[in-house]
């Protein structure tokens, strides 16, 4: 009888989903605080409780400080960091750093370092925001969606790194890309431990929602949920199609949608140059 490696590795990597997931988010007592008063808007309250986290402070600096939020002075202190970024882009944020504490110290699939990683995390918020505001929408859940997006690529990436093998072996006979092996491996695709994710989080239904939608193969029923799932997938296309990230392989994740997005992708686009 032969032995069906598929059905095993399968039962293997759901598993290590389930397990992986579990550990998001982590769980510093700082850290809880601070989300949990970002969502009552309890603004200068929740600087005050992240300023005494080092770690998150020092991201944060970190982050606002680089090009791509185009500041001309360093902001350095957290209640001016919040101050700016406002509630919804502050929670974002620190959505965004608690991906970092479970990012791989070396990452052995995408060709990514913490900086570049942080860029994209940087660059996919900026860029919602943008689009968002553009679209008249004011939604604190909504704009922390695409947290999402690089918190699914940590995951794929343990996963896969476990399986580095199978996953090159896949690539070069069918020429697959990564979000087709990963359903095969595991069952479920990006966009589905997105949803994992948001449903960890204790994120509104409508996120998850969302997040399918974006694959550009999974459209939602209500026409406002499935507008922002076209959005995110021209953003996400639009993103990882950067060189920066093709050396690193995300690219081959996100299959273009072309007819999905037709209606909004001239708008798109002219947002785009003027980001």
């Amino acid at each position: 009888m032969k032995f069906n490696t598929k059905k095993w590795l399968l039962l293997i990597t759901n598993e290590k989903i389930n397990t992986f997931i579990d550990k998001i988010p982590p769980a510093p007592q700082a850290l809880r605080a601070t989300i949990s008063l970002l969502n009552s808007g309890e603004l200068v309250k929740a600087s005050q409780i992240a300023q005494t986290d080092l770690a998150l402070k020092s991201y944060l600096k970190n982050i606002v400080n680089k090009p791509v939020y185009g500041f001309k002075t360093e902001v350095s202190e957290v209640s001016q960091i919040f101050g700016i970024l406002g509630v919804s882009s502050s929670q974002q944020t620190v959505y965004n750093y608690m991906m970092t504490l479970l990012s791989p110290k070396k990452w052995e699939l995408f060709h990514l370092r913490e900086s570049t990683f942080n860029e994209l995390q940087a660059k996919l918020s900026r860029k919602w925001k943008q689009i968002l505001q553009h679209l008249n929408i004011d939604d604190m859940d909504i704009e922390s969606a695409i947290t999402l997006l690089p918190a699914s690529i940590i995951v794929a990436e343990a996963l896969f790194a476990e399986k580095k093998d199978d996953v090159a072996l896949l690539r070069s006979v069918n020429d697959l890309d990564f979000n087709t092996i990963l359903s095969r491996l595991c069952g479920v695709d990006l966009f589905d431990i997105c949803e994992k994710i948001s449903i960890k989080w204790e994120m509104p239904k409508k996120i998850a929602h969302i997040v399918q939608a974006s694959s550009g193969c999974k459209p939602s029923e209500d026409e406002e949920l499935n507008t922002l799932g076209k959005w995110m997938h021209l953003l996400l296309f639009y993103e990882l199609s950067q060189p920066v990230f093709i050396e690193a392989s995300l690219n081959d994740f996100i299959e273009f949608q072309l007819d999905y997005v037709a209606d909004i992708y001239e708008d798109f686009a002219k947002l785009m140059e003027i980001s």
